[in-house]
């Protein structure tokens, strides 16, 4: 379905982020490490769609580099996840968004490396002038929301290093694992007005260090 880019479907994204029925805070455990990405909303590549951000993470990084992902980082100390996110969007990407830009925050998602990652939805009215810091970003890329909203974006598979289900959401000739996977997956399901959770959901071996 397509959403086009403007004042409606910001409203009508913002009120299905108002909805959805977030898991309660938790504590984080001592090992995690609070963390934060974003789902950045902005035109698609023809500006007639709306598309989240999506980058490459840059080869020299010393974790996950080469990896898609969002937006995003650890949080600094004294830092909520909403500051850490617009923080991060503003140094990977320099696109600086006013908080009044959050529509809303999804579920926690405990990460097998010792994070606790905070996913936060904004709207990003203009990103004409998005330059990647090339130190963290590879590329930057615009992710049409029909693109994950189709039935056949996203599938499950079993590994034998573990009884949770492994998601994947296949994006053009790539295959994209969780964490990032699993946060775009809810999403998709919070746009549908469904209130799925993905913190038991699995990441491939290769991601857990």
């Amino acid at each position: 379905m397509m959403r086009a880019f403007g004042d409606a479907t910001r409203r009508n994204i913002a009120d299905a982020c108002a909805s959805f029925m977030r898991l309660p805070d938790a504590a984080a455990p001592l090992a995690l490490k609070r963390a934060a990405v974003v789902l950045a909303l902005t035109a698609s590549h023809d500006g007639d769609d709306t598309a989240f951000l999506l980058t490459k993470r840059a080869s020299n990084l010393r974790a996950h580099r080469g990896q898609w992902a969002l937006p995003g980082g650890r949080c600094d100390a004294g830092e909520t996840p909403v500051e850490a996110a617009l923080r991060e969007l503003d140094e990977e990407l320099a696109l600086k968004l006013p908080a009044d830009a959050v529509l809303g925050l999804l579920d926690d998602y405990p990460t097998r490396s010792g994070y606790l990652i905070t996913p936060v939805v904004v709207w990003a009215a203009s990103s004409d002038a998005i330059v990647p810091n090339p130190d963290e970003v590879a590329s930057v890329h615009r992710i049409a929301l029909d693109t994950i909203e189709r039935d056949d974006a996203f599938d499950f598979t079993d590994i034998p290093e573990s009884s949770r289900r492994v998601i994947r959401f296949h994006h053009q000739m790539s295959v994209i694992h969780a964490p990032t996977a699993a946060l775009i997956y809810q999403f998709r399901e919070v746009l549908a007005g469904r209130h799925t959770r993905v913190t038991d959901l699995e990441q491939p071996v290769f991601a857990w260090k």
